[in-house]
């Protein structure tokens, strides 16, 4: 059980540490309190079995880690929206184009008949 739980405990430190890192770093705190858990039912079966408490302690550091780091990007990153106003604009054309090809194209000649539906 020990050695299950330091291994889970070692992937979801590692990918909590990944993901906060990342741009996306609010979802590094669901696998940041997985891990936690994992280290303590290791931390639990070492103290039971009297052995090493070097990989657990591990653990704990880089959940610790991966914690702060999300933590800090949460409350200091701010979002910033940018010009919305390009974004109307090119908005617009492109459906003033679109409308201007479809004004464009002679719907007569085509013969509904003849086309192949498969």
């Amino acid at each position: 059980m020990k050695k299950l739980f330091i291994i889970l405990g070692i992937i979801a430190s590692v990918l909590a540490l990944v993901l906060s890192i990342l741009p996306l770093s609010n979802l590094a705190f669901f696998p940041a309190i997985a891990a936690f858990i994992f280290a303590l039912a290791a931390f639990y079966f070492t103290n039971k079995e009297n052995s090493s408490k070097k990989t657990v302690q591990l653990i704990f550091l880089l959940t610790i880690i991966a914690l702060s780091i999300s933590t800090y990007k949460s409350l200091f990153n701010t979002v910033e929206v940018g010009n919305t106003e390009e974004l109307i604009e090119r908005e617009k054309q492109s459906e003033e184009n679109a409308i201007e090809e479809l004004e464009g194209l002679d719907l007569d000649e085509i013969d509904v008949d003849e086309i192949d539906v498969e």
